[in-house]
């Protein structure tokens, strides 16, 4: 699954990792939200890479949760949903507005296909500084660069180089921010 080919998705090793993470999904989402140190100790404990400073509003869903990955002083907020059957890779200092969806699963397109639950990943990379609008999606296999900023309701089907302000269905590049000297 992780190297991108083809896999079962009932597989049950796999069904039974998906079904763990639900639970403690539900078990970080019923915590009090004024609870921060239970609630940073559990993210820390669910996501592949976080940190002390790592902050999600409740509630929060994902697949497997082991194979995101976060950088220094993350935030998001509330109803972030990330399907990480890849690698999920987000730098330091990435802000998340409400509603962010980021999917690495991929299902064929052709219905006979899909009966066979065979499916593939690929991974989702965020720079580091980046602002993530509300309502984004974010498809599988999208690299967002360093310094960006994706507009609210905004699906990101291809790659935004970094120091770009993209938004749209597609997101398409609006404005590209000049480096700082």
């Amino acid at each position: 699954m992780l190297a991108g080919k083809l896999y079962d998705a009932c597989d049950k090793e796999l069904l039974n990792d998906l079904n763990e993470v639900k639970v403690k999904c539900q078990q970080y989402n019923n915590l009090l939200p004024t609870d921060f140190a239970a609630r940073n100790r559990m993210l820390r404990d669910m996501l592949g890479r976080a940190d002390e400073d790592t902050f999600i509003n409740q509630p929060f869903y994902c697949d497997y949760g082991k194979h995101i990955r976060v950088g220094k002083r993350f935030f998001a907020n509330f109803g972030l949903t990330v399907l990480d059957e890849a690698y999920v890779t987000i730098g330091d200092d990435c802000f998340l507005g409400p509603g962010v969806h980021i999917y690495c699963a991929c299902h064929s397109t052709d219905p006979y296909e899909r009966k066979t639950r065979q499916e593939w990943a690929e991974p989702v990379t965020i720079g580091n500084d980046v602002w993530i609008g509300g309502n984004v999606t974010i498809l599988p296999g999208v690299t967002i660069g360093d310094n960006c900023t994706i507009g609210a309701g905004s699906v990101v089907t291809h790659d935004i180089p970094s120091n770009s302000v993209a938004a749209g269905n597609p997101a398409k590049i609006i404005r590209v921010i000049p480096p700082k000297e």
